[in-house]
């Protein structure tokens, strides 16, 4: 059973459709997918439906963008499975606005780097997508002739934090804490993305003990000795481990296709049967009181 569970589409920051996506999936033998586009809901349902045409399972999911108010650091969390999806549409409304009026000040600063408009980034090179991504600006760099790539020198001189004369606008999402409550809160499995990424070393720690249901450990960027790590963290504390691959398409930094992480079938067996097994174990722990 091939399984990905972290890919894009032109919802957000990746560059194929929903359509071409699970055609891909189908192509590449890949039987299971997770849309899990940036604070947006809005390719589940259809993703679904196209999905059952094509044979390929295609399982809800959003990656919430939140933030680490000990260091203020940007880190995000999986909502796979939500039972009330439209209970999360206020918090993905709210960080789009965030990720906008940041977005808006990147392509001006960009724009008075290069002879690019705000209107091109905005209308040509992020049709279809909920929003303004840095991989839009960089596409408008190529198609007017000022880089050869997405990603490259001319991505690491723009966005680099290293780097002085980068175009980077402070964005603070919500409390991660509370993006976790509200995944909870709408019936939805939360699984922390990246975890050797995390500058805080309380805060995976922190996040378990505050209900945190998984951590993604199968990705083709996760060093070997972490990922051994972090499948003995997560049998430890019990949560879930899951993957994906973090699809793009074009606009991915390194080469990677869908189905590009590993997963093995037990993982996803253990994500579809999560829930079900949390329930009777609080009604078995709620019956011993």
């Amino acid at each position: 059973m091939s399984a990905d569970l972290h890919c894009h589409t032109r919802l957000s920051n990746g560059s194929l459709g929903i359509e071409d996506l699970i055609t891909l999936a189908k192509k590449r033998g890949v039987e299971t997918i997770a849309i899990t586009d940036h604070d947006c809901l809005a390719g589940t349902v259809r993703g679904k439906v196209i999905g059952e045409r094509f044979g390929v399972n295609v399982i809800a999911g959003v990656e919430i963008s939140a933030t680490d108010k000990e260091n203020g650091q940007e880190v995000h969390l999986i909502c796979y499975k939500p039972d009330f999806p439209d209970r999360l549409e206020g918090l993905c409304r709210r960080n789009s606005i965030t990720r906008k009026l940041a977005a808006k000040k990147m392509v001006l600063k960009a724009a008075r780097k290069f002879a690019v408009t705000p209107e091109f980034v905005e209308t040509k090179c992020a049709a279809g997508s909920t929003n303004v991504f840095d991989v839009h600006i960089m596409q408008a760099l190529m198609e007017n002739g000022f880089t050869d790539k997405i990603h490259g020198d001319l991505w690491d001189e723009l966005f680099s934090p290293e780097n002085e004369g980068n175009v980077l606008s402070p964005v603070e999402y919500e409390d991660i804490f509370n993006v976790l409550q509200e995944i909870h809160d709408a019936g939805g499995i939360a699984v922390l993305i990246k975890p050797n990424e995390v500058k805080n070393e309380k805060l995976v720690d922190a996040l378990v003990a505050a209900g945190l249901d998984g951590i993604e450990v199968y990705t083709p960027d996760m060093p070997e000795d972490k990922k051994a790590e972090y499948i003995k963290f997560a049998k430890k504390n019990k949560i879930l481990t899951t993957g994906g691959s973090n699809f793009k398409g074009l606009y991915n930094k390194n080469v990677v296709s869908i189905g590009d992480c590993d997963l093995p079938d037990e993982c996803v067996k253990e994500l579809n049967t999560y829930k079900n097994k949390k329930r009777k174990a609080e009604k078995k722990a709620a019956a011993a009181k």
